[in-house]
């Protein structure tokens, strides 16, 4: 789910696939990847059949730069759509102290955080949606959402999750311009995510950060 894009690699059906079939039909086909996460040179595991197989994806490269280093910090946090990991990764290693959950609906994704996590000597909690514990509440949720499902669907999910922030907890979300960020800022201002505000926070390369905070 990660991504409002479609990779360069995979292109749009086996995008398309990760955001909706919890068992991709694709042939796995691992690969090792050198990427840069909390400013460190790390190398992971990746796939076909997730989102972005090949890097990090230009959304998430703007969003990774906001997670603030913070041993200090305690409480749950939420990678929502974590495709391979790049997001909860960065948090754990930032923030050791937090609870870090990744959530996808894809298993083959859920497994490569798993191995990616054991590869650099980090807690992730990496589970389905239907996984999290229902007493569980969230003091941050970062992602870079699947605009590609739908509004419905899109929609659907902030919903969900923006009911499981703590209150004060805010959700960071980051959202290509032309793929609809203003227009998914206004739905928000309007309401459309019970006791939730929402305002934009940042802008680069062509993608917005909205930021929503809990009542």
């Amino acid at each position: 789910m990660t991504g409002a894009g479609t990779s360069a690699e995979t292109g749009p059906a086996t995008d398309g696939e990760h955001y909706f079939t919890a068992r991709p039909a694709s042939a796995e086909e691992r690969r090792e990847v050198a990427v840069r996460l909390a400013d460190r040179d790390v190398t992971v595991t990746t796939a076909r059949g997730v989102f972005s197989a090949d890097r990090v994806d230009p959304g998430t490269a703007v969003l990774l730069p906001l997670v603030p280093e913070d041993p200090a910090a305690t409480g749950d946090v939420l990678d929502l759509g974590c495709g391979w990991g790049p997001v909860a990764l960065t948090l754990a290693l930032r923030q050791p102290g937090r609870a870090v959950w990744a959530v996808d609906v894809n298993e083959r994704a859920l497994d490569l955080v798993r191995r990616n996590a054991g590869r650099l000597g980090v807690r992730v909690r990496a589970v389905t949606p239907d996984e999290v514990p229902p007493e569980v509440s969230f003091a941050e949720v970062w992602s870079n959402p699947p605009i590609r499902v739908g509004k419905p669907a899109l929609h659907g999910m902030l919903r969900r999750w923006g009911a499981r922030l703590a209150p004060g907890g805010r959700a960071h979300l980051v959202v290509q311009k032309n793929l609809g960020a203003d227009s998914l800022l206004r739905w928000l201002e309007e309401g459309g995510v019970p006791g939730v505000s929402a305002r934009r926070t940042a802008s680069a390369k062509g993608f917005r950060v909205l930021t929503l905070t809990r009542d």
